[in-house]
């Protein structure tokens, strides 16, 4: 997919998590959440930019999702450290998660598409793909969008909605 399909599969795999961030916390603070994992929705596509690493290589596998979900987890504890442990290791848990779903998105996104993945290379070179649309189709990278958009809409404001 492209950047638009990858922003829309992102906001539809947050928006369960931001449903639980709006309903314990605010709408606003899981808006900032859909923030985080959409601006990190495209990571693993900058392998296109690295000269030696291969497209949908190591950065489109879960060993990147859980080193990215390390970072924005270790981003969490740094900040929540202020204010006690208990929140340190909270907010680090939020970020590791966050993290997490954003690179799963991606590969959740490519692996609708003829190319597909091989999300545990180097371990096991099985290749997955549903061979729906391809990366290109203007179509589904906006009909993703679309439906990412709304989807996490509608759980933010249920999950605002919800009285705790």
């Amino acid at each position: 997919m492209y950047r638009k399909g990858h922003l829309g599969a992102a906001l539809a795999v947050y928006a369960p998590f931001g449903f639980l961030v709006a309903a314990f916390a605010s709408f606003e603070a899981g808006a900032v959440g859909a923030l985080g994992v959409a601006s990190t929705a495209t990571v693993p596509d900058l392998d296109l930019r690295i000269p030696f690493v291969k497209h949908r290589g190591i950065t489109h596998t879960v060993w990147f999702a859980l080193l990215v979900g390390v970072a924005f987890g270790a981003v969490g504890l740094a900040v929540g450290v202020q204010r006690g442990v208990a929140v340190a290791l909270l907010a680090g848990g939020v970020g590791f998660l966050f993290g997490a779903v954003a690179i799963v998105s991606h590969l959740l996104a490519d692996a609708l598409t003829p190319m597909g993945i091989r999300p545990y290379a180097p371990v096991r070179d099985t290749e997955y793909t549903l061979d729906l649309v391809t990366a290109a189709n203007p179509l589904a990278n906006y009909a993703l969008l679309g439906v990412g958009g709304v989807v996490l809409a509608v759980a933010l404001v249920a999950g605002a909605a919800v009285p705790v």
